[in-house]
């Protein structure tokens, strides 16, 4: 998908460890825990968006689509803004917080591996939605400890 208006943005739910211990990463701006996520360029898709702005925000290149790339859209909020995210699996905990050249400092403040349950408390509810489905998307860790 592409856009043109610049109300449109992509990003990822990483999760390390899709397992019994599964975490999610989050980032602090400010007082506020998000997503990796950012604007699409012109011309770009919502996956390469998606993917790119996760680099550009915490320094993660390798990235497993695991589950596909099922996608789920945030209701429009601040002017109209949508945010597609997608879901991704990352197998090291390696994350930085790169300086963005325009700011002239990193964009967030602080990142956390979090259980889902902490995630939830931290996020507003737009991103429960995403976590709690991107949760679903991964399934059972019994199911895949079972189809190893």
């Amino acid at each position: 998908m592409k856009d043109s208006s610049g109300k449109r943005a992509a990003g990822i739910a990483i999760v390390h460890d899709p397992g019994a211990h599964r975490r999610y990463l989050i980032l602090r701006a400010f007082r506020n825990w998000d997503l990796p996520k950012g604007r699409l360029e012109p011309g770009e898709t919502t996956l390469a968006a998606a993917i790119r702005e996760t680099r550009e925000e915490t320094g993660i290149t390798k990235l497993s689509f695991t589950w596909g790339e099922h996608h789920l859209d945030t209701e429009a909020y601040a002017g109209g803004k949508v945010v597609t995210f997608y879901v991704a699996e990352v197998q090291a905990l390696d994350v930085s917080l790169p300086v963005n050249p325009a700011l002239g400092r990193a964009e967030h403040h602080e990142y956390r591996w979090v259980t889902l349950s902490q995630a939830l408390e931290l996020v507003v509810p737009r991103l429960q939605r995403i976590l709690t489905w991107a949760d679903g998307v991964i399934g059972d860790p019994r199911e895949s400890a079972a189809a190893r």
